[in-house]
């Protein structure tokens, strides 16, 4: 059995199954980013603040998804939000395709409605059910029940590249700097990237986003914290958490991958279950 993600999951390998990255790509004036374990993600971050004109992303298109399926009769995919990404239309059409060829074939594709460390929950809940030795429906229906438990949390302490690129209006964009200002927000239930409070400093930002996972019904289950270059905010929300549940497991790492394309420069992605995976 194989477990194949886009490489918005931040993940290269998983430590016992097989496991494929199928490459996002980022376009930053005229420099193309290939979404690789080799590509220096502090590089790319570099090139996006020096960057004046609109930057993009690229999906795989089918023709990678189905390189990355091959080799297994048997696939859990994963992949980035379609509210953000072709990505899912292009490994669901590639999916089919390859269980056309060979009947015997069963490919699994999930659209997690989410993001980066989210999307590293996923994987490990797949490969915990693999080990287990569950069936390909009993994996299938577990890990779409299991996607009601997850969330993601984000603090950005910039927004200049989502005005470059019309998400945010320019004017919010130097408030946000000229007012030390936070954007806290989630994956929405339906896979938006949703901004819920502007919060002023550090301080305001680490309580808010932590009342947030409260909100959404944390109760100890398994964080994943990654940050764009801002280690010392990072460990700060994993202090929290570890404050009030000592025994969580939480972990924390640099985003190595499209993630600091929208985390931006200082931003931060959380991952998290609201209940331990064996209650959820």
């Amino acid at each position: 059995m194989r477990i194949v993600m886009d490489s918005s999951a931040n993940l290269t390998a998983m430590a016992h199954t097989d496991f494929v990255s199928v490459p996002l790509k980022i376009m930053i004036g005229e420099q193309e980013f290939t979404d690789t374990a080799e590509q220096d993600v502090r590089e790319m971050t570099r090139a996006m603040d020096a960057c004046t004109t609109k930057t993009s992303t690229a999906c795989p298109g089918c023709r990678q998804w189905l390189d990355a399926y091959k080799g297994d009769d048997t696939v859990f995919a994963a992949v980035l939000t379609s509210k953000l990404s072709g990505a899912y239309s292009a490994a669901v059409a590639a999916a089919n395709e390859y269980m056309e060829k060979d009947p015997s074939r069963r490919v699994f594709v999930l659209d997690t409605l989410t993001t980066g460390p989210e999307l590293e929950l996923f994987a490990e809940a797949y490969e915990e059910m693999i080990l287990k030795g569950l069936s390909f429906d009993e994996i299938a229906r577990k890990i779409t029940d299991y996607r009601a438990h997850t969330h993601l949390g984000f603090i950005l302490t910039s927004v200049d590249n989502f005005a470059r690129n019309g998400r945010v209006s320019p004017a919010l964009a130097k408030l946000v700097h000229l007012l030390d200002i936070r954007i806290v927000g989630r994956a929405s239930e339906d896979g938006a990237l949703e901004p819920q409070n502007k919060c002023r400093g550090n301080k305001k930002s680490l309580a808010q986003v932590w009342k947030n996972m409260k909100d959404a019904g944390y109760r100890g289950g398994k964080v994943r914290i990654r940050h764009t270059d801002n280690e010392p905010i990072a460990r700060a929300v994993e202090e929290m958490i570890l404050a009030e549940y000592p025994h969580a497991d939480v972990t924390v790492a640099e985003n190595r991958c499209l993630c600091a394309y929208y985390a931006e420069h200082g931003g931060l992605l959380i991952g998290y279950e609201d209940l331990p995976w064996s209650e959820s």
